[in-house]
């Protein structure tokens, strides 16, 4: 039984809904436009100010789906609304990030330096300050987008546990290990 999937999504004043005949749901709000197709079997209804989730049988499929699907048109309302944020840290000696446009330049500990391209959906800021750890903030819409962005750049250095140098999330807590211990 889907918890997730019967709870109605609540539509906030400035945003618009429309469910086309191809089953593709259309999220416009004050920040952009999002859309969305859904599978054939989950049907999109929209009563007033809430979206309403269902499911034609009780089949595993199915049930996932449900919940997969009011998840993701939950996710789009407030991505139009508020959009999503993610913060992202560079630990380690002579690390930086310097965004250009849509343009990130990594130094990033290798011989060279990297340089990664943002889809045009993301913005992104790099923030150095004295004393503290280089930053990057990724803002989007699209929540699934942003974080698969977000997963690339820190798979370009994972942060490693011995001394916790790489890419992480700002929340994200690195495990340390103690390392060698000193021989005879």
């Amino acid at each position: 039984m889907s918890r997730i999937g019967k709870k109605p999504v609540e539509l906030v004043s400035g945003v618009t809904i429309k469910v086309t005949p191809a089953n593709e749901v259309i999220v416009k709000g004050p920040k952009g436009e999002l859309k969305q197709t859904i599978d054939r079997d989950i049907n999109v209804a929209v009563e007033g100010n809430q979206i309403l989730v269902g499911r034609p049988t009780d089949q595993i499929r199915h049930r996932a789906l449900h919940g997969l699907y009011r998840a993701l048109i939950s996710n789009m309302v407030v991505g139009v609304t508020t959009g999503f944020k993610k913060e992202m840290e560079l630990v380690g000696v002579g690390y930086r990030a310097a965004v250009t446009g849509q343009i990130i330049d990594l130094a990033l500990g290798y011989s060279h330096n990297i340089i990664f391209e943002m889809p045009n959906e993301i913005k992104a800021s790099a923030i150095a300050e004295k004393g503290q750890n280089p930053r990057i903030i990724l803002e989007s819409i699209d929540k699934q987008l942003l974080g698969q962005v977000a997963a690339k750049l820190r798979s370009l250095r994972k942060p490693e546990p011995y001394k916790g140098k790489g890419v992480k999330y700002s929340d994200e807590v690195v495990r340390r290990k103690a390392g060698k211990s000193a021989g005879k």
